[in-house]
């Protein structure tokens, strides 16, 4: 019984000191023979209470935990290590009854409990960890297929074959020469000058960001009362005994304009980067030439400004949007 015992230890031993070496601790029981001697002394050996300290604190950092271990066993405080130790076992779950109920000053006296407390908590800091890593790849792997996305969403614009490669830096350098090639053939006047010709620090492109999202939130809502006006002014025109017979024709007709407008704003950064100064110039809305796009035989009939008119506003609203971002670089640049 006691050579099995004595088994089950030094299996345990093995185990703590590859699963330390692959956390990267460089502490000094990374030694079979002081790792064998620390947990025998358990308490009363500060190599002991380190390790323990220093497995809680990067149990820490990468799970959110209320409580934690940080006093020493050393002298008086080897109460307040134990009182640590029992709180941080318990919010972690432990499954070893022996570290988390019982008599406090009777636990962690045996040898085989200060190893099933070292297996315990490198072993959860090892999965803890492989999780973190899984999650931040996860994440960087979203990122990624979403820059892809909008890689070849500019690749199909430009007529590039779309590349059997993930290589996002290659796809980028393909449509380098595909932009170059077209710019060749235009004239130099072609794009025009950008609107936005101070180059932006990390810095700036952070607050612009910062208050492009609140512009977006803001035409948001302005977007939302301009749908659901939409809504409710098409569906009034269905109230008349001409109209109802002819439901399906409205509904046929409206819907697959309507499913076309989202609340959400699609300005971003880029808009603005890519903004020439032919967006500054104010044209009235009531302009021969803006009206040739906008008048219709609705806007004749009383109480019905709709549906031409509205989808000119939308749009506007996006306009609205990029010429706030633009008058807030003005006058802070």
């Amino acid at each position: 019984m006691k050579e099995l015992e004595q088994d089950q230890d030094r299996k345990m031993e093995c185990d703590i000191l590859d699963t330390l070496e692959a956390l990267g601790y460089q502490g000094p029981l990374l030694e079979e023979d002081a790792l064998n001697k620390a947990v025998e002394n358990g308490l009363s050996a500060p190599e002991f209470s380190e390790l323990c300290i220093w497995l809680s604190s990067q149990i820490k950092s990468v799970c959110d935990l209320e409580e934690g271990i940080t006093s020493t066993a050393d002298g008086k405080d080897v109460e307040s290590f134990q009182l640590e130790i029992s709180g941080f076992l318990k919010e972690m779950a432990c499954p070893y009854s022996a570290l988390v109920s019982g008599e406090m000053n009777d636990r962690l006296k045996k040898k085989e409990d200060c190893l099933k407390l070292l297996l315990f908590l490198s072993t959860e800091l090892q999965a803890l960890q492989i999780v973190h890593r899984k999650q931040l790849k996860g994440s960087q792997l979203d990122k990624n297929s979403e820059i892809c996305h909008e890689i070849q969403a500019v690749c199909d614009s430009l007529g590039v074959p779309k590349s059997t490669s993930p290589d996002i830096p290659l796809s980028l350098s393909n449509l380098e020469s595909k932009v170059k090639e077209i710019l060749s053939k235009v004239q130099n006047t072609h794009l025009g000058k950008p609107l936005l010709k101070t180059p932006l620090s990390p810095d700036q492109v952070e607050k612009l960001d910062k208050i492009n999202n609140a512009l977006c939130s803001e035409y948001e809502c302005r977007r939302r009362m301009l749908i659901k006006r939409l809504d409710v002014t098409v569906q009034s025109f269905g109230w008349s005994d001409r109209a109802k017979v002819k439901v399906d024709d409205i509904a046929r007709i409206y819907q697959p304009k309507r499913y076309v407008l989202t609340p959400k704003s699609t300005i971003t950064l880029a808009h603005l980067l890519a903004a020439r100064e032919d967006l500054s110039k104010i044209i009235r809305t009531s302009s021969g030439s803006t009206r040739e796009n906008t008048a219709c035989a609705v806007n004749k009939v009383s109480g019905y400004k709709l549906p031409k008119m509205f989808f000119l506003c939308t749009s506007s609203l996006e306009l609205e949007n990029l010429t706030s971002m633009i008058l807030v670089m003005r006058y802070s640049v």
